[in-house]
């Protein structure tokens, strides 16, 4: 008989949530993004693992983004994994410019370099390794920001990575309900030679002191499930966000479809409101009846499609309350000078 490949918990776990999820169809090429940590080394192995059952096409992509000396060397490191895993490598290195200088530019660049490689080798999934621990990290992250909802569930199962530019291409992330140490002991009992990130260990960035301090604290003082407590709160926020979005989308474009309601012909007759695009006012009385809850996020979208800057909390609660305000009432600027105001019906946004 062939030799079979191992079968732990893990990749029963694995196996199905792949089902249950149906987020890496069978017969497919998938591109792993593997750094050379023990999250990523993990992801391959087990899909390697796996890949009899489900066909896959393999790769393997590596990001080398010149922080560190030994850079270059742990690109070396996940090449020779690759080549013992009979697996295809494609390294992209980011420019000698000191061009990436933050934890946001780096993952931009990041995506930007997975995108470019699946699309120029025709893989149509970029599979990462986030795991539970970091959707709790990211969470707490986002929580101490001042993020809503959305923030707070930003790390999920499967989305675009550039929807208007390549909408086939899909980001998935099959380890959300694996916790770090589970990564951990599954490279331990392998004997994979995980390659140790010193920048993991510098607290100047934020999510490192999450990660080595206030996650420790809250596992000793509160709760010692409090990673997969705090991904499970994200999963059911991703729920309610995904629901709130489709209402909100619709009740976004019912306020825009509204032009031709009677309620325009008695208003504004010469005052030249009714000449700004659709796209740059909304029907107040069809966001009127509606909760608070989707007002806010109809604003937020809106502002976002005429402002130069992602809106603020602020900036949205002050549009919002031109729903209800007397006619001809007005907010202050906006960043780029635009001004919203109040013309009968509609909530305009005037340059």
């Amino acid at each position: 008989m062939p030799n079979l490949p191992p079968w732990t918990p893990l990749h029963a776990q694995l196996h199905r949530i792949l089902r249950d999820r149906h987020l890496l169809p069978r017969n497919q090429p998938l591109l792993v993004a593997v750094s050379g940590g023990q999250d990523s080394l993990c992801l391959i192995k087990l899909l390697l693992d796996l890949q009899p059952k489900w066909g896959w096409h393999l790769g393997i992509a590596h990001c080398d983004h010149r922080w560190r000396p030994d850079s270059q060397a742990n690109a070396n490191h996940v090449e020779q994994l690759a080549r013992i895993w009979q697996v295809s490598y494609y390294l992209e290195t980011a420019p000698e410019t000191p061009s990436i200088t933050s934890e946001a530019a780096a993952r931009q660049w990041r995506y930007q370099a997975l995108s470019a490689i699946a699309q120029t080798n025709n893989f149509p999934y970029i599979v990462t390794g986030h795991t539970a621990s970091d959707r709790a990290e990211t969470l707490l992250y986002n929580l101490m920001r001042g993020s809503g909802a959305d923030g707070l569930q930003a790390l999920t199962w499967q989305r675009p990575l550039t929807p208007t530019l390549h909408p086939t291409l899909q980001l998935v992330r099959p380890l959300l309900e694996v916790t770090r140490a589970q990564t951990a002991q599954f490279c331990q009992e392998f004997q994979i030679p995980v390659w140790e990130d010193s920048t993991n260990q510098d607290f100047k960035y934020a999510r490192n002191r999450i990660r080595q301090e206030l996650l420790p604290y809250l596992q000793t003082h509160f709760n010692p499930q409090v990673e997969q407590t705090l991904a499970k709160t994200a999963e059911l926020l991703r729920a309610d966000v995904q629901y709130l979005e489709e209402a909100a989308q619709k009740l976004l474009q019912q306020a825009l479809e509204n032009e031709d309601s009677p309620l325009i012909s008695q208003h504004g007759q010469g005052d030249g409101s009714t000449a700004l695009n659709t796209n740059k006012r909304l029907n107040r009385f069809v966001l009127r009846q509606a909760p608070l809850a989707l007002q806010r996020r109809v604003m937020r979208h809106f502002l976002a499609s005429v402002l130069p800057i992602a809106p603020s909390f602020e900036q949205i609660e002050k549009l919002t309350a031109l729903i209800t305000a007397p006619n001809r009432s007005q907010t202050d600027p906006f960043p780029g000078g635009a001004i919203a105001q109040v013309d009968g019906v509609w909530i305009s946004i005037k340059n």
